[in-house]
Protein backbone atom coordinates (compact mmCIF):
# COMPACT_ATOMS: atom_id res chain seq x y z
CA UNK A 1 0.00 0.00 0.00
CA UNK A 2 1.24 3.47 -0.83
CA UNK A 3 1.82 6.17 1.75
CA UNK A 4 -1.00 8.26 0.28
CA UNK A 5 -3.41 5.33 0.64
CA UNK A 6 -2.50 4.76 4.29
CA UNK A 7 -2.65 8.48 4.98
CA UNK A 8 -6.08 8.66 3.36
CA UNK A 9 -7.38 5.77 5.45
CA UNK A 10 -6.04 7.18 8.73
CA UNK A 11 -7.31 10.69 8.02
CA UNK A 12 -10.66 9.34 6.88
CA UNK A 13 -10.87 7.17 9.99
CA UNK A 14 -10.72 10.23 12.22
CA UNK A 15 -13.21 12.17 10.11
CA UNK A 16 -15.66 9.28 9.71
CA UNK A 17 -15.59 8.29 13.37
CA UNK A 18 -16.54 11.72 14.73
CA UNK A 19 -20.31 11.61 14.28
CA UNK A 20 -20.49 8.02 15.57
CA UNK A 21 -18.33 8.79 18.60
CA UNK A 22 -20.44 11.76 19.70
CA UNK A 23 -23.57 9.62 19.44
CA UNK A 24 -21.89 6.72 21.24
CA UNK A 25 -20.74 8.94 24.12
CA UNK A 26 -24.28 10.23 24.46
CA UNK A 27 -25.64 6.71 24.50
CA UNK A 28 -23.12 5.71 27.19
CA UNK A 29 -24.61 8.41 29.42
CA UNK A 30 -28.17 7.32 28.61
CA UNK A 31 -27.54 3.62 29.20
CA UNK A 32 -25.60 4.25 32.40
CA UNK A 33 -28.89 5.71 33.66
CA UNK A 34 -30.71 2.46 32.87
CA UNK A 35 -32.33 3.58 29.61
CA UNK A 36 -31.55 2.27 26.14
CA UNK A 37 -32.32 4.43 23.11
CA UNK A 38 -32.70 2.56 19.85
CA UNK A 39 -33.83 5.83 18.30
CA UNK A 40 -30.33 7.36 18.14
CA UNK A 41 -30.58 7.30 14.34
CA UNK A 42 -33.59 9.61 14.41
CA UNK A 43 -31.98 11.85 17.02
CA UNK A 44 -28.84 12.24 14.89
CA UNK A 45 -30.97 13.12 11.88
CA UNK A 46 -32.76 15.84 13.84
CA UNK A 47 -29.39 17.29 14.81
CA UNK A 48 -28.16 17.06 11.23
CA UNK A 49 -31.17 18.72 9.62
CA UNK A 50 -31.56 21.42 12.29
CA UNK A 51 -27.87 22.27 12.16
CA UNK A 52 -27.97 22.49 8.37
CA UNK A 53 -31.13 24.62 8.32
CA UNK A 54 -29.79 27.10 10.88
CA UNK A 55 -26.46 27.33 9.07
CA UNK A 56 -28.19 27.88 5.72
CA UNK A 57 -30.34 30.66 7.19
CA UNK A 58 -27.70 32.42 9.32
CA UNK A 59 -24.43 31.60 7.58
CA UNK A 60 -22.93 30.53 10.94
CA UNK A 61 -21.84 26.90 11.17
CA UNK A 62 -21.11 27.20 14.89
CA UNK A 63 -24.64 28.45 15.52
CA UNK A 64 -25.88 25.52 13.44
CA UNK A 65 -23.91 23.06 15.58
CA UNK A 66 -25.36 24.51 18.80
CA UNK A 67 -28.89 24.50 17.37
CA UNK A 68 -28.50 20.92 16.15
CA UNK A 69 -27.38 19.71 19.56
CA UNK A 70 -30.18 21.48 21.44
CA UNK A 71 -32.87 20.38 18.97
CA UNK A 72 -31.76 16.77 19.27
CA UNK A 73 -31.71 17.03 23.07
CA UNK A 74 -35.30 18.30 23.13
CA UNK A 75 -36.30 15.63 20.60
CA UNK A 76 -34.86 12.94 22.89
CA UNK A 77 -37.13 14.12 25.70
CA UNK A 78 -39.95 12.40 23.83
CA UNK A 79 -38.27 9.12 24.69
CA UNK A 80 -37.79 10.23 28.29
CA UNK A 81 -41.50 10.99 28.63
CA UNK A 82 -42.48 7.64 27.12
CA UNK A 83 -40.15 5.38 29.10
CA UNK A 84 -39.57 7.30 32.34
CA UNK A 85 -42.93 8.94 32.94
CA UNK A 86 -45.30 6.65 31.05
CA UNK A 87 -43.27 3.45 31.69
CA UNK A 88 -43.56 2.37 28.05
CA UNK A 89 -41.42 -0.43 26.63
CA UNK A 90 -37.98 1.05 25.98
CA UNK A 91 -37.16 -0.96 22.86
CA UNK A 92 -40.45 -0.22 21.15
CA UNK A 93 -40.31 3.45 22.16
CA UNK A 94 -36.80 3.81 20.79
CA UNK A 95 -37.77 2.32 17.45
CA UNK A 96 -40.82 4.61 17.30
CA UNK A 97 -38.55 7.59 18.00
CA UNK A 98 -36.23 6.49 15.20
CA UNK A 99 -39.02 6.30 12.63
CA UNK A 100 -40.45 9.61 13.82
CA UNK A 101 -37.03 11.24 13.44
CA UNK A 102 -36.61 9.78 9.95
CA UNK A 103 -39.95 11.15 8.83
CA UNK A 104 -39.79 14.53 10.56
CA UNK A 105 -36.24 15.28 9.38
CA UNK A 106 -37.18 14.36 5.81
CA UNK A 107 -40.24 16.63 5.98
CA UNK A 108 -38.59 19.75 7.37
CA UNK A 109 -35.39 19.20 5.41
CA UNK A 110 -37.04 18.76 2.01
CA UNK A 111 -36.51 22.42 0.91
CA UNK A 112 -32.77 22.07 1.63
CA UNK A 113 -32.07 18.87 -0.32
CA UNK A 114 -29.23 19.48 -2.76
CA UNK A 115 -28.14 22.76 -1.18
CA UNK A 116 -24.56 23.30 -0.07
CA UNK A 117 -23.40 25.41 2.87
CA UNK A 118 -20.10 26.73 4.08
CA UNK A 119 -19.80 24.43 7.07
CA UNK A 120 -17.15 23.87 9.70
CA UNK A 121 -13.72 24.92 8.47
CA UNK A 122 -10.57 22.95 9.11
CA UNK A 123 -8.42 24.69 11.72
CA UNK A 124 -4.79 23.70 11.13
CA UNK A 125 -2.77 23.80 14.35
CA UNK A 126 0.25 26.06 13.77
CA UNK A 127 3.56 24.21 13.29
CA UNK A 128 2.01 20.79 14.07
CA UNK A 129 -0.07 20.80 10.88
CA UNK A 130 3.12 21.31 8.85
CA UNK A 131 4.69 18.08 10.08
CA UNK A 132 5.15 15.48 7.31
CA UNK A 133 2.25 13.03 7.05
CA UNK A 134 1.28 13.07 10.73
CA UNK A 135 0.46 16.77 10.55
CA UNK A 136 -2.13 16.18 7.84
CA UNK A 137 -3.55 13.16 9.67
CA UNK A 138 -3.91 14.62 13.17
CA UNK A 139 -3.66 18.40 13.11
CA UNK A 140 -5.77 19.67 10.21
CA UNK A 141 -9.38 19.16 11.25
CA UNK A 142 -12.46 21.05 12.39
CA UNK A 143 -13.24 21.95 15.99
CA UNK A 144 -15.59 19.01 16.65
CA UNK A 145 -12.88 16.53 15.68
CA UNK A 146 -10.37 18.19 17.99
CA UNK A 147 -12.92 17.95 20.82
CA UNK A 148 -13.49 14.19 20.42
CA UNK A 149 -10.84 12.96 22.85
CA UNK A 150 -11.32 15.77 25.43
CA UNK A 151 -15.08 15.14 25.38
CA UNK A 152 -14.61 11.41 25.96
CA UNK A 153 -12.33 12.21 28.89
CA UNK A 154 -14.88 14.68 30.25
CA UNK A 155 -17.71 12.14 30.03
CA UNK A 156 -15.51 9.60 31.84
CA UNK A 157 -14.66 12.11 34.56
CA UNK A 158 -18.28 13.15 35.05
CA UNK A 159 -19.53 9.56 35.22
CA UNK A 160 -16.81 8.16 37.48
CA UNK A 161 -15.44 11.10 39.44
CA UNK A 162 -18.43 13.32 40.30
CA UNK A 163 -21.36 12.98 42.68
CA UNK A 164 -23.80 13.44 39.80
CA UNK A 165 -22.14 10.64 37.85
CA UNK A 166 -22.25 8.32 40.87
CA UNK A 167 -25.93 9.11 41.36
CA UNK A 168 -26.66 8.48 37.67
CA UNK A 169 -24.90 5.11 37.73
CA UNK A 170 -26.73 4.18 40.92
CA UNK A 171 -30.04 4.84 39.17
CA UNK A 172 -28.89 2.72 36.24
CA UNK A 173 -28.12 -0.18 38.55
CA UNK A 174 -31.27 -0.12 40.69
CA UNK A 175 -33.85 2.67 40.77
CA UNK A 176 -35.50 1.39 43.94
CA UNK A 177 -32.26 1.42 45.91
CA UNK A 178 -31.33 4.82 44.46
CA UNK A 179 -34.69 6.24 45.52
CA UNK A 180 -34.26 4.80 49.01
CA UNK A 181 -30.89 6.57 49.17
CA UNK A 182 -32.61 9.92 48.61
CA UNK A 183 -31.98 10.28 44.88
CA UNK A 184 -34.52 11.30 42.24
CA UNK A 185 -34.31 8.56 39.60
CA UNK A 186 -36.75 10.10 37.12
CA UNK A 187 -35.04 13.50 37.16
CA UNK A 188 -31.62 11.92 36.65
CA UNK A 189 -32.91 9.79 33.78
CA UNK A 190 -34.47 12.83 32.12
CA UNK A 191 -31.14 14.64 32.42
CA UNK A 192 -29.23 11.67 30.98
CA UNK A 193 -31.59 11.29 28.02
CA UNK A 194 -31.36 15.02 27.25
CA UNK A 195 -27.55 15.00 27.41
CA UNK A 196 -27.46 11.89 25.24
CA UNK A 197 -29.65 13.65 22.70
CA UNK A 198 -27.43 16.75 22.67
CA UNK A 199 -24.33 14.66 21.99
CA UNK A 200 -26.06 12.61 19.28
CA UNK A 201 -27.27 15.88 17.74
CA UNK A 202 -23.71 17.21 17.66
CA UNK A 203 -22.71 14.05 15.84
CA UNK A 204 -25.49 14.56 13.32
CA UNK A 205 -24.59 18.22 12.87
CA UNK A 206 -20.98 17.27 12.21
CA UNK A 207 -22.16 14.88 9.52
CA UNK A 208 -24.13 17.56 7.64
CA UNK A 209 -21.90 20.57 8.32
CA UNK A 210 -18.38 19.13 8.13
CA UNK A 211 -18.37 15.66 6.61
CA UNK A 212 -20.88 16.28 3.77
CA UNK A 213 -21.70 20.03 4.00
CA UNK A 214 -25.09 19.18 2.54
CA UNK A 215 -28.37 17.65 3.62
CA UNK A 216 -29.99 14.51 2.25
CA UNK A 217 -32.76 12.35 3.63
CA UNK A 218 -31.53 9.54 5.88
CA UNK A 219 -27.93 10.69 5.54
CA UNK A 220 -26.86 8.98 8.79
CA UNK A 221 -27.04 5.61 6.96
CA UNK A 222 -27.29 3.50 10.09
CA UNK A 223 -24.71 5.36 12.18
CA UNK A 224 -27.17 5.64 15.06
CA UNK A 225 -27.48 1.87 15.32
CA UNK A 226 -23.70 1.53 15.00
CA UNK A 227 -23.35 3.94 17.94
CA UNK A 228 -25.57 1.70 20.09
CA UNK A 229 -23.51 -1.34 19.08
CA UNK A 230 -20.25 0.46 19.87
CA UNK A 231 -21.48 1.19 23.40
CA UNK A 232 -21.78 -2.55 23.97
CA UNK A 233 -18.38 -3.14 22.35
CA UNK A 234 -16.89 -0.47 24.65
CA UNK A 235 -18.50 -2.11 27.70
CA UNK A 236 -20.32 1.13 28.56
CA UNK A 237 -17.01 2.95 29.06
CA UNK A 238 -16.54 6.35 27.33
CA UNK A 239 -12.78 6.02 26.79
CA UNK A 240 -13.11 2.62 25.14
CA UNK A 241 -15.77 4.15 22.90
CA UNK A 242 -13.05 6.26 21.25
CA UNK A 243 -11.21 3.16 20.05
CA UNK A 244 -14.47 1.52 18.97
CA UNK A 245 -15.51 4.57 16.93
CA UNK A 246 -12.06 4.82 15.29
CA UNK A 247 -12.30 1.17 14.31
CA UNK A 248 -15.64 1.77 12.60
CA UNK A 249 -14.35 4.99 11.03
CA UNK A 250 -11.28 3.15 9.75
CA UNK A 251 -13.45 0.52 8.07
CA UNK A 252 -15.57 3.23 6.47
CA UNK A 253 -12.48 5.13 5.30
CA UNK A 254 -10.97 1.94 3.90
CA UNK A 255 -13.96 1.19 1.71
CA UNK A 256 -14.07 4.81 0.50
CA UNK A 257 -10.37 4.71 -0.41
CA UNK A 258 -10.82 1.41 -2.23
CA UNK A 259 -13.76 2.81 -4.21
CA UNK A 260 -11.83 5.99 -5.04
CA UNK A 261 -8.96 3.89 -6.41
CA UNK A 262 -11.27 1.79 -8.57
CA UNK A 263 -10.79 -1.50 -6.72
CA UNK A 264 -12.18 -4.42 -8.69
CA UNK A 265 -14.69 -5.22 -5.97
CA UNK A 266 -18.43 -4.71 -6.03
CA UNK A 267 -19.24 -1.31 -4.46
CA UNK A 268 -22.12 -2.99 -2.64
CA UNK A 269 -19.66 -5.34 -0.93
CA UNK A 270 -17.39 -2.42 -0.08
CA UNK A 271 -20.32 -0.54 1.48
CA UNK A 272 -20.90 -3.53 3.74
CA UNK A 273 -17.36 -3.55 5.22
CA UNK A 274 -17.96 -1.19 8.21
CA UNK A 275 -21.16 -2.94 9.23
CA UNK A 276 -19.76 -6.45 8.80
CA UNK A 277 -16.77 -5.43 10.91
CA UNK A 278 -19.09 -4.14 13.64
CA UNK A 279 -21.06 -7.39 13.64
CA UNK A 280 -17.83 -9.40 13.74
CA UNK A 281 -16.46 -7.43 16.66
CA UNK A 282 -19.68 -7.83 18.64
CA UNK A 283 -19.66 -11.55 17.88
CA UNK A 284 -16.15 -12.21 19.16
CA UNK A 285 -15.74 -9.76 22.05
CA UNK A 286 -18.71 -10.61 24.23
CA UNK A 287 -16.65 -11.97 27.11
CA UNK A 288 -17.14 -9.78 30.16
CA UNK A 289 -19.68 -7.50 28.44
CA UNK A 290 -22.65 -8.97 30.33
CA UNK A 291 -20.97 -8.26 33.66
CA UNK A 292 -20.28 -4.67 32.59
CA UNK A 293 -23.90 -4.01 31.61
CA UNK A 294 -25.79 -1.80 34.07
CA UNK A 295 -28.26 -3.92 36.02
CA UNK A 296 -31.12 -1.67 34.99
CA UNK A 297 -30.61 -2.58 31.33
CA UNK A 298 -30.85 -6.30 32.00
CA UNK A 299 -34.48 -5.85 32.96
CA UNK A 300 -35.10 -4.06 29.63
CA UNK A 301 -33.69 -6.91 27.56
CA UNK A 302 -35.50 -9.50 29.65
CA UNK A 303 -38.80 -7.78 28.87
CA UNK A 304 -39.58 -6.64 32.41
CA UNK A 305 -39.23 -2.92 31.76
Amino acid sequence: MTTSFIEGVLTGSIQSSTSVLYAALGEVVVERAGVINLGVEGTMLMGAVTGFMVTAQTGSALLGVVAGGLAAGVFNLILAYLVVTRKANQLASGLALMFFGLGLSALIGKPYVGQLVHGLDALPIPFLADLPVIGRILFNHDILIYLMAPLAALVWWVLFRTKWGLSLRAVGENKVVAFAAGLKPELLQYQAVFIGGVLAGLGGAHLSLAFAQSWSEGMTSGRGFIAVALVIFAAWHPLRAVAAALLFGGALALQLQLQARGANISPFLLDMIPYLLTLGVLLFVQKGRKRAMPEGLKAVFEGTN
